[in-house]
């Protein structure tokens, strides 16, 4: 009976992440101070739920690509072919996303003074995600419902105000990532708010630098 107990505690934390993890979009500072617990246990049960959150998110990001509104160009390319990009591209977006954005995020915390892990600074940046990978089943459907597979290529009817609506909207869920990126590095290191938007502030330097460097 006690080894059965044991066996089924790593089970149960699990499951208390899965349940736990979206609930980021609703009380946040809550989530985030779940964080703080490193144990092995608490790292191994939220593993997989962050990756989930992370990996959605980048499939919902790569769907809002110019790239993307124009992959049925091709005569040779069909929706399928779509769905597979979208989730290959996503899946390299969350990856390049989860190591370089989580360290770029742990070194700018570190110089503020944290003593937390590098792990912990990429579940904090797993968890902000989540109103984009809310998005991919939220708004993407809908927006692909209405436009259907012209939303993938030029032309057709994907235009006008109900496309700068869904696009709005796209840009709201990833403002909604930043406060939300704000709120947890405030919540796991009990930080004022000046510090935690600092801290966000030079972790988002760099890439803000490279983004502008090839736009203009």
């Amino acid at each position: 009976m006690v080894s059965e107990g044991i066996a089924d505690t790593p089970s149960a934390f699990e499951r208390s992440w899965w349940l736990r993890a979206p609930a980021v979009l609703v009380a946040p500072r809550a989530v985030f101070a779940a964080l703080r617990d490193e144990s092995e246990q608490e790292l191994e049960a939220r593993q997989e739920p962050l990756l989930a959150i992370i990996g959605l998110a980048g499939i919902a990001g790569v769907l809002g690509t110019s790239v993307a509104r124009t992959l049925l160009n091709n005569p040779g390319t069909t929706p399928i072919v779509v769905a597979v990009w979208a989730f290959l591209g996503g899946a390299a977006y969350a990856v390049g996303v989860y190591w370089l954005g989580g360290g770029l995020l742990y070194g700018a915390a570190r110089r503020f003074g944290s003593l937390g892990s590098y792990q912990r600074a990429r579940s904090v940046l797993a968890l902000s995600s989540a109103p984009l990978a809310f998005a991919l089943f939220t708004l993407w459907p809908a927006r692909i419902l209405i436009y259907g597979q012209n939303l993938f290529r030029t032309g057709g009817d994907d235009f006008g105000r109900g496309d700068r609506i869904f696009g709005g909207l796209l840009y709201f869920a990833f403002a909604w990532c930043a406060v939300l990126l704000v709120i947890g590095v405030r919540s796991v290191h009990g930080w004022s708010w000046g510090r935690s938007l600092a801290t966000v502030g030079l972790a988002a330097a760099l890439p803000t630098l490279v983004v502008l460097a090839t736009v203009l």
